[in-house]
């Protein structure tokens, strides 16, 4: 756990996650366009919290976002699955002729920012143009797991989007469903046996119980809409 007034997100055993630290946690709904696609982020309802609570991880809460005790009647397990590997240890790396583009596929967490325009593995061989660029930055910026990451060519260096430390409640409007926790950011992630996951921008965690890649989302939230 992390020092009085410090931010972090502790993933407990097979409980709850225990929030600490003065943050917003908000509703984060995924805008698709005409065609179905995601395009924009809109946010929705500021829940009121004290500095520390705590945050459904298996899904079967009835007060959303809130544990309610829940995990201990259906013996939920919790139990982590995720790599332990770092990011850039993961990652896959695409170049581009000005910007290129890392790949982590197993934190996908299915919001699909990355399928207009051609998607982003097609806009990665474009970068040199304005357009193009513009739109790659966002689909890799918009990705609420961190598994897309552009890197400038010329520094080596992520170009990410600037968050502010908080927690973000995916909902997915094609879907009809609650998507992960975007933890936003680079809060730390500590589980209870001491060990810290890889502090990110970008990390989505599951709140449905199902993902294969805990605590990571995998999209299996999603799974109908595939």
């Amino acid at each position: 756990m992390a020092k009085t007034g410090e931010m972090s997100i502790t993933v407990s055993g097979n409980g709850p996650y225990i929030v600490q630290g003065e943050m917003m946690v908000a509703e984060q709904h995924i805008v698709p366009d005409a065609a179905g696609m995601s395009v924009e982020w809109r946010e929705g309802k500021e829940f009121d919290h004290p500095a520390t609570f705590r945050l459904c991880r298996c899904g079967h809460t009835k007060t959303k976002p809130f544990c309610d005790g829940t995990h201990k009647k259906i013996d939920f397990d919790g139990t982590g699955s995720a790599s332990r590997d770092t990011y850039d240890e993961q990652a896959g790396i695409t170049e581009g002729p000005t910007l290129s583009l890392k790949d982590a596929e197993s934190l996908c967490a299915f919001a699909r920012f990355c399928d207009p325009a051609g998607q982003v593995w097609g806009l990665v061989h474009e970068t040199d143009q304005e357009g193009p660029r513009i739109q790659f930055l966002h689909e890799a910026g918009s990705c609420p797991g961190g598994r897309l990451v552009a890197v400038d060519n010329e520094t080596e260096s992520a170009m990410e989007p600037r968050l502010e430390k908080s927690i973000g409640l995916v909902i997915d409007t094609r879907a009809k469903v609650d998507g992960p926790l975007w933890i936003r950011g680079g809060i730390p992630i500590p589980a209870l046996d001491g060990y810290e996951y890889e502090v990110r921008n970008r990390v989505a965690l599951c709140r449905c119980g199902r993902s294969s890649n805990k605590p990571y989302c995998n999209g299996s939230h999603a799974a109908g809409a595939r």
